[in-house]
């Protein structure tokens, strides 16, 4: 399939030869250097105490890029037949991957990107409006989003919460000694099954969410694995396999059948993330997971999630 392109003297957008409705967003190296430049004085701990400042260095972010690329963002992100983007910057070297200073300029370039698109909520897990988790070779933790030898599960985020979660922002902030991990995506469109589990009777039935102390969400809360259909009459979702809670046989097979094709699913995409880089998603449109990693006692990857709502 022949990529779509569009010019813009700060970023450039085009199609994945590989997933045509991801589309790859690239921040050129002068939009970068422009925004580096005007948050200078900013720093991590400024944003996280000052919540106007993340709308500020958001509107930066937007003005230099000519006032195009917040509302392209939400354009894709939906768009139904899309929903999905891959943000990049040109330009950095892995010189730049390896200084602290890289970490600390990507969490406030993820900030004015997700404050383009709107209004993230508290993230329970870090007490903030995101969160930083590292993945190692070996882990004790009580889920599947540390735990590096294992495939997790195609998922929606934000299913044991009571706020809405209409995105997901993801970001790969550093790594060293990592093979595999890639980052697993399936539209809901392309999903085989999706009839099949939609019209099955349990999908609007009320399911009881948890989560683990992890989390640090004290509550349970209910809601339907297919939700209010989408302004053209389209399922929603919103599962995940280790916080649903059955409460009877039906509901369990149910579940069990569904997870079972979501795993089996052929159109599930792969796709690997540079440092720095990050997915942005329509969380009801968009199922996520990631790929096992190759054992190694060095492997290290930090990973920084936001999600929220539209503006």
């Amino acid at each position: 399939m022949t990529n779509s392109r569009q010019k813009n003297q700060s970023f450039t957008e085009e199609t994945s030869p590989s997933q045509p409705r991801l589309k790859v967003i690239k921040l050129s190296k002068g939009i970068t250097e422009n925004f580096k430049n005007a948050i200078k004085k900013f720093n991590v701990q400024s944003i996280e105490y000052k919540p106007f400042l993340r709308f500020h260095i958001a509107n930066t972010l937007n003005e230099l890029a000519h006032n195009k690329l917040g509302s392209l963002l939400l354009d894709n992100l939906h768009n139904r037949s899309t929903g999905a983007i891959l943000l990049e910057c040109e330009g950095t070297s892995d010189e730049d991957t390896k200084s602290e200073d890289f970490i600390d300029f990507n969490i406030l370039l993820s900030t004015a990107v997700s404050h383009l698109i709107g209004m993230p909520n508290l993230d329970s897990m870090s007490g903030k409006f995101y969160a930083r988790f590292s993945v190692k070779n070996d882990d004790n933790s009580d889920s599947y989003l540390r735990q590096a030898h294992r495939r997790m599960e195609l998922h929606n985020d934000g299913t044991y919460v009571q706020e809405k979660t209409d995105w997901v922002l993801m970001q790969k902030i550093i790594e060293s000694n990592v093979e595999g991990g890639e980052s697993l995506l399936l539209h809901l469109d392309d999903w085989t099954d999706l009839q099949k589990f939609y019209e099955h009777p349990l999908a609007k039935e009320n399911l009881q969410w948890g989560s683990p102390s992890s989390k640090n969400v004290d509550y349970k809360t209910t809601h339907p694995i297919f939700l209010d259909e989408d302004e053209d009459g389209k399922p929603m979702m919103s599962y995940i396999d280790q916080f649903v809670e059955p409460k009877n046989m039906e509901q369990g097979l149910y579940l069990f059948e569904l997870g079972e094709s979501l795993e089996n699913e052929s159109a599930t995409y792969s796709v690997k993330l540079n440092e720095g880089s990050m997915l942005i998603i329509n969380n009801y449109f968009w199922l996520h997971g990631r790929d096992k990693f190759t054992a190694n006692k060095n492997l290290h990857r930090e990973l920084l999630r936001q999600r929220g709502v539209f503006n």
